[in-house]
């Protein structure tokens, strides 16, 4: 019991339960599945693709923050991505073609790639506090996004970038399966390789990590490339899902969310020790409350409230002080006769 209890993934899956149990107490068919023309479809699937892109963006945000960073230009990467994906595939002569989706794709990853090196550029070499660099990019971003698209709504009629967000492979959402491989990718290179913890020694002591030999540098170069490429990709799933470019509202606050999955998850603000699963649970609890505050009939007003109360819950079960508080009132067995008489 006490080992269930001190382990990180159990509060945020025992909200998740807990929130996916609510919705269905008030809506019968909330857990249905069902097949039709050979996709998966129901409530639960809408929450796993709708959550993709904050999940996505949330796995390299995780590594960001192990390495005691943070990366608030997310939200301004994917709306970049959107944009030069979208407006390339206007101006395109065959705006209809695979050739002209797939090599949209590759310009809006390579612009999250340069991106990503220059706040790496800025915060490993420069030396500029993470918070200071990616604000900058936050603020710029989105202007650069609206240079691109014109300061419009950019629309483009592709089927082949439209599956990126909307279409589906194996019965379930394109979305959901690209989410799961960088997972399943982050989680080999940072469980089965040095690089896990690599990035663990930066985040806990970067000087004494220097001094053993770990290029920090390269680690935090890294990492911020790899959090820029995520939010790319997240920004080709949002926009293709609508087929255009919103250079204003892609991914607007997406930021907060991927930090307060990657909270929710069980990694440390403070850097070190990380949880990529935790972050991906708590990226699904923040897209279930928003279903939930549909299903609940929770009026807008109230909607950031709603949430918030929720995370707090959440984050300070996950307290080391709320955890010992808990293990303090746990039932205790008591002793036999046999071992009363040994006594």
């Amino acid at each position: 019991m006490n080992k269930l209890l001190r382990n990180r993934l159990t509060w945020p899956l025992a909200a998740l339960v807990a929130l996916l149990i609510l919705n269905q107490v008030f809506r019968s068919d909330f857990l249905a599945l069902r097949v039709q023309d050979g996709h998966l479809y129901g409530s639960l699937i809408d929450i796993l693709r709708n959550g993709a892109p904050t999940a996505l963006i949330a796995i390299g945000m995780t590594l960001v923050v192990a390495t005691r960073g943070i990366d608030l230009s997310v939200g301004a990467i994917v709306a970049i991505a959107g944009a030069v994906s979208c407006a390339y595939i206007a101006a395109s002569p065959d705006p209809t073609s695979l050739a002209t989706a797939g090599t949209a794709v590759v310009i809006a990853v390579v612009a999250g790639l340069v991106l990503g090196i220059w706040n790496g550029f800025l915060v490993s070499v420069i030396g500029v506090q993470p918070i200071i660099a990616t604000l900058v990019l936050m603020t710029a971003g989105r202007g650069i996004a609206q240079l691109v698209t014109g300061g419009q709504i950019v629309s483009v009629t592709n089927d082949h970038y439209k599956s990126i967000g909307a279409g589906y492979a194996f019965t379930l959402p394109i979305s959901i399966l690209i989410t799961a491989v960088v997972l399943a990718v982050a989680l080999l290179l940072t469980r089965r390789t040095a690089l896990g913890t690599l990035i663990e020694a930066v985040g806990i002591n970067p000087v004494a990590a220097r001094l053993a030999g770990i290029r920090a540098r390269n680690i935090t170069w890294i990492v911020y490339i790899f959090s820029a490429v995520c939010a790319a990709i997240a920004g080709l799933m949002i926009s293709s899902n609508v087929t255009a470019a919103d250079a204003n509202n892609a991914g607007l606050y997406i930021e907060m969310d991927a930090i307060l999955a990657v909270v929710i998850g069980g990694t440390s603000l403070a850097g070190g020790r990380f949880n990529l699963l935790g972050t991906v649970i708590g990226a699904f609890i923040i897209q279930t409350l928003t279903t939930s505050v549909y299903t609940l009939g929770i009026p807008p007003e109230v909607t950031l409230v709603f949430k918030a109360l929720v995370v707090i819950i959440v984050c300070l079960l996950q307290a080391p002080a709320a955890r010992s508080a808990l293990l303090r009132f746990r039932p205790t067995t008591k002793p036999s006769t046999k071992e009363k008489v040994a006594i």
